[in-house]
């Protein structure tokens, strides 16, 4: 079976960039392992959500109920409905295999071998749960993955070890204190740059105003002071000092997590250490300093892997998304590998919504496959973050950004578009 461009991956990036294949005329496929678009979201709880307000995640008139996995699950099958793309999503297709050949890429699956002269990965940078090896003897603790946990109220009366320092650990933190947990400790190495607010994790972050000092052209270090003074009035405010990363706040190497409003207000209930687990015993964990801490509950707030091993390319095993992206022109486009883009990386760290992103994206690869070479500037280190990553494919991308007039309609958009309502569709 032959085909301009092959995506592998079902979540919401594979498809919206099929809905884009499409629009440009290319005769395109999307392979998804499982028995239903979704990627990530169709494993997630339902109590899961996402770090941004529904009219942030959204985009034109698609539904959104509200920030919570089913909402989003049901907003990825929406853009299959409302685009008619399921007549070109092969589910049940799992890649055990790409590989170039002949100009082009050779992709298996156990029932079927595609061809196509483009491919896109869209297996996600957060494919794979992270659960540190420790050494486990005669263990009483029930364990659980932020990824896996079916419901927050197995925590409630219970002493619960929570492990991590970024968005998932808060997350895990946050529903210890909803759920009335026993007691609450917490174990981590480093703790990442969040905002605290008392207000609900979703209006924690606001894009808008980061839109509107990025059109406006303020440099990044203008950014970075703005954003360094205001964090550091929210730590002391909230009185969580104690966690503020070492340094400064730098938009280009670092994200903004929104604050969980549960967390910080039970902040001085959370027995903290800093270190790592090294075993479990009994009841009983061991940590990296020494010290032992009773536990019925032990949540694994560490995160995700991005498992791109069909890819067959050395260059990308064991690398995080930031690092994939360093080694692709105009943060998407791979250096290791002919006509593959990997649109993942360069998008779920940053500090925009994912959606948003996607659709930029694809739509500018569209115009690549095309013929009008956009993803050539070299790779960069760094985030791009939101709108600077129009303005990097607005300079090699005509057909999607005519001269002048892309400008004039970002910034409208930036200063007068409703925060209340979701963005328009690029």
């Amino acid at each position: 079976m032959n085909y301009d461009l092959v995506i592998v991956g079902g979540g919401i990036g594979g498809v919206i960039c099929l809905k884009y294949a499409r629009d440009a005329g290319l005769k395109a496929v999307l392979l998804e392992r499982a028995d239903r678009v979704g990627g990530l979201w169709r494993d997630l709880p339902s109590w899961q959500d996402i770090q941004f307000r529904k009219e942030d995640w959204t985009l034109g008139d698609l539904p959104l109920a509200d920030e919570k996995q089913p909402a989003i699950l049901r907003n990825v099958e929406a853009w299959v409905e409302r685009f008619g793309l399921a007549p070109h999503i092969v589910l049940g297709a799992n890649v055990t295999r790409a590989q170039p050949a002949e100009g082009g890429w050779r992709v298996t699956t156990p029932a079927a071998e595609y061809r196509s002269r483009w491919l896109v990965a869209a297996t996600g940078a957060h494919n794979r749960p992270v659960v540190p090896p420790v050494e486990r003897t005669n263990s009483s603790i029930a364990e659980y993955h932020s990824s896996a946990l079916p419901d927050p109220e197995l925590l409630r009366g219970k002493r619960v070890t929570v492990v991590g320092g970024g968005a998932s650990a808060y997350d895990l933190l946050d529903l210890c204190f909803a759920h009335e947990a026993g007691s609450v400790v917490w174990v981590y190495r480093s703790a990442k740059w969040m905002r605290p607010t008392r207000q609900a994790k979703h209006f924690g972050l606001d894009v808008h105003l980061l839109t509107k000092f990025q059109v406006l052209g303020l440099s990044d270090g203008a950014i970075n002071r703005r954003i360094n003074e205001d964090l550091r009035v929210r730590y002391a405010k909230a009185g969580i000092r104690e966690i503020m990363p070492e340094g400064a706040f730098d938009l280009r190497r670092h994200q903004i997590i929104p604050g969980r409003p549960r967390m910080i207000q039970g902040f001085r209930r959370i027995e903290r250490h800093r270190g790592e687990v090294r075993a479990l015993r009994g009841g009983t964990l061991r940590l990296s300093n020494g010290e032992e801490v009773a536990t019925d509950l032990l949540l694994w707030g560490t995160g995700y892997a991005m498992d791109l091993g069909y890819l067959g390319l050395e260059s990308l095993a064991a690398k995080g998304p930031n690092e994939v992206a360093a080694r692709c022109q105009s943060v998407f486009r791979s250096i290791d590998a002919p006509n593959l883009f990997l649109l993942a990386p360069g998008v779920l760290e940053t500090n925009t919504a994912t959606p948003w992103a996607y659709t930029h994206v694809a739509k500018s690869i569209m115009s690549h496959i095309a013929g009008g070479p956009v993803f050539v500037e070299p790779p960069r280190e760094g985030l791009t973050n939101h709108f600077d990553l129009v303005k990097m494919l607005a300079r090699h991308d005509r057909r999607s950004y005519p001269f002048g007039l892309w400008y004039l309609k970002y910034l409208w958009l930036a200063f007068f578009h409703a925060k209340a309502r979701p963005m328009p569709i690029p």
